[in-house]
């Protein structure tokens, strides 16, 4: 199955091309401006960037912990984290989450997690520290990059063929009272003329956590990655980089979810090639071809459940992808964008449950008995995918982008239980076709003030656990799960008017303003939900409670609207303060009740000082109550909290670094409204998972 994907990916990289958008950059005074791959969705540019899209820049100096990469978006206003513990978190944007997010990294680059708990999401497979810069367009507003339904996140890496050229190192460390964790990573590069080469090495050692009321959280885990990634220039316009890494996950416990990951690795293989200044109408080809794979074996060996049934699954998921784009330049204001993409991925794995004792009397059996159980049902889903993007200015101040995109969808399961074929006779291999628009204007009032209007209709496909999971516990709630290979594509027709604006003071002691704010909203057509179906049931364990099962269903109506607004004041040169609210409403008009994992109103107030070599921040967070809840998802009504942080950093010479911070500084005990709740855990009933309390934690890094 993936050897045809690859041979039509390969094909397509000698054949077609493609193009990302981006200035160059200098790199020394004394050499030629390098060719940069355009692994670069975002780049500050109000008049290149996509519409309603933003970075946040991560320089070392202002890190000071991270658990994983989702600790990066847990400042970035809309952003929530659905938290199953300390390891396997997920990014959740305006209630948007999962497969309803474009996560990438490098611009195309997938890893798509084996476990159907999503215990190994992509955020546990990259290095926290190589991510330069999170980068995000908030809606489904370009289509160059993939199907997109909510937004597009991109982990953008070490550039290395931007940095000066010579030998260039960094070496960090990093720990935390609470929960004893230690941090390390190592990076080493070579920039010449010609070649570059980029070498990482991280580890990271986290005990269990406590919570405000000193609560010991089941959320210990160890990783070790590396990577690899060397660059060649063959000529002054082009480039040619591969890319190689790894990582091992071990000894993960999930507080939220039923078993513990014992092995998580994985490895991702990428190839990069970019031609540049082709000819006057035909500026730039790019094209990327990358395979993922993922190895995951979790128990319950250390679960009260053990006593009962010892459970073991071993499961792994191939994912072999890569796109090629040109970038035209048919007037001398016109950019269009044209190219072709492919992702695939096949997962397989079965559970082998060894049964001791009698469920209904808890009586020890003669002889234990053993079973097997499919998880994916060996399935597959490949998207192969057309797009076409412009950019028009139609006056000096006035700028248009429209877009389409079209994307055949293929899926199917090749060795289906008896009891999945009996529910869906007609099974066969499904073939979807989809097509997605957008169509969006930036107008420049003044240089300092721009307006974003913009509509995009993106389409999203049934993910593997909505199509083939058979009667595995997948969400937050109790109720075994049943896919449905029949499933529409949902449909997110999203509006969205924002406005970005600064002032600038002189010889005041204010110094500059900065602000903005935008306000959304969605029409959903054929949403996916999970709900009760009283036509199945229960597989395992059909005693024990809830006896209903879940079997996953398009809505007929729902909708989502909300709004994000920030402000910056800087005054005194050195100093600021930045102010951000983020709100999002979600109806399910079929249940009458909110789409589950909606987050409640945050915000956020900034305190900063930074001078070159010395610089701290103060935040507190205040998150509210969220009482509209998804019943029919096991929510609860979640409490209201406040949260203050702070840190300080340094650079007391001129290679080392110095960085301390205190979370949670008054042990404020709390929990978010998307954290999991406990399950199958032996000090704890089936509540949410609490945040951690206090931590103090310290930061070190040597560069050069």
């Amino acid at each position: 199955m993936n050897k045809s994907i690859l041979a039509k990916l390969c094909v397509l990289l000698m054949g077609t091309g493609v193009l990302y958008a981006q200035q160059s950059t200098e790199q020394d005074t004394l050499t030629k401006e390098p060719v940069q791959l355009d692994e670069v969705l975002v780049e500050g540019k109000r008049k290149t960037d996509p519409v309603f899209s933003t970075f946040k820049s991560e320089p070392a100096r202002k890190i000071v912990q991270s658990k994983n990469v989702a600790d990066l978006f847990k400042d970035i206003n809309g952003f929530g984290l659905i938290k199953r513990g300390n390891y396997a978190i997920d990014p959740s944007f305006r209630a948007s989450q999962y497969e309803q997010l474009n996560v990438q990294f490098n611009g195309g680059t997938k890893v798509m997690h084996a476990c159907p708990n999503r215990m190994d999401p992509i955020t546990t497979h990259v290095i926290p520290e190589e991510i330069e810069r999170v980068e995000v367009v908030k809606g489904p507003y370009t289509f160059r990059y993939g199907p997109t339904f909510g937004g597009i996140v991109n982990l953008v890496t070490q550039e290395v063929e931007k940095q000066a050229k010579g030998y260039h190192g960094t070496v960090n460390f990093g720990g935390e009272n609470n929960g004893n964790a230690l941090t390390s990573f190592a990076n080493l590069k070579y920039v010449g003329e010609q070649f570059d080469v980029n070498l990482n090495f991280g580890y990271r050692d986290f005990g269990n956590y406590e919570d405000g009321d000193g609560n010991e959280i089941p959320s210990s885990f160890r990783s070790t990655d590396y990577g690899v990634q060397v660059g060649f220039n063959p000529t002054e316009n082009q480039r040619l980089q591969v890319g190689f890494r790894q990582s091992f996950g071990r000894d993960v416990l999930h507080a939220g979810l039923p078993m513990d990951t014992e092995i998580d690795d994985s490895n991702v293989l990428s190839v990069d090639y970019k031609l540049d200044n082709i000819s006057d109408g035909l500026k730039t080809l790019n094209a990327k071809v990358y395979r993922s794979k993922v190895d995951h074996v979790m128990t319950n060996e250390l679960r009260p459940s053990f006593m009962m049934t010892e459970a073991v699954s071993e499961v792994d998921a191939t994912t072999i992808g890569g796109r090629v784009e040109l970038e035209w330049r048919p007037g001398s204001d016109i950019k269009l964008y044209t190219g072709l993409d492919a992702f695939s991925v096949g997962r397989t794995g079965e559970r082998t449950r060894l049964v001791k004792r009698n469920m209904m009397t808890g009586d020890p059996l003669p002889a234990p008995m053993e079973f097997v159980d499919g998880v994916w049902q060996d399935s597959q889903i490949d998207d192969y995918g057309l797009f076409v993007e412009a950019k028009y200015p139609l006056s000096t101040k006035l700028l248009l982008n429209v877009g389409a995109r079209y994307d055949m969808v293929c899926s199917k399961s090749d060795d289906p239980s008896d009891d999945f074929i009996a529910e869906y006779p007609d099974l066969d291999t499904r073939t979807e076709h989809n097509i997605s628009t957008t169509a969006s204007f930036k107008y420049m009032v003044s240089s300092d003030v721009l307006l974003e209007l913009a509509f995009g209709r993106g389409m999203r496909s049934a993910n593997m656990i909505e199509r083939y999971i058979n009667h595995f516990t997948v969400g937050q709630d109790p109720f075994e799960y049943v896919g449905n290979p029949n499933l529409d594509a949902e449909v997110n027709n999203q509006f969205e008017l924002g406005i970005k604006a600064k002032t600038d003071f002189e010889n005041y002691f204010f110094n500059r303003l900065d602000y903005g704010a935008s306000v959304y909203y969605s029409i959903y057509d054929n949403y996916i939900v999970p709900v009760i179906d009283p036509t199945l049931d229960k597989k395992y364990m059909p005693m024990a409670e809830p006896t209903e099962v879940k079997r996953f269903v398009n809505l007929d109506d729902a909708y989502k609207t909300g709004f994000e607004v920030y402000g910056e004041l800087a005054f005194l040169e050195d100093f600021s303060f930045k102010t951000e609210l983020s709100y999002v409403y979600a109806k399910n008009k079929d249940l009458n009740e909110s789409l589950p994992l909606t987050p409640p109103l945050v915000t956020r107030f900034n305190f900063n000082f930074e001078k070159e070599r010395i610089w701290a921040k103060a935040t507190y967070t205040l998150t509210s109550e969220q009482s509209d809840i998804a019943l029919s998802f096991g929510e609860q009504v979640t409490d209201g909290y406040g949260v203050v942080d702070l840190s300080f950093g340094a650079r007391p010479f001129k290679h080392f670094t110095v960085g301390v911070a205190a979370s949670n500084i008054f042990d404020a005990t709390y929990n978010n409204h998307l954290n999991f709740s406990f399950v199958n855990q032996a000090d704890f009933g089936r509540v949410p998972i609490n945040d951690p309390g206090r931590n103090l934690s310290a930061f070190v890094q040597y560069k050069f």
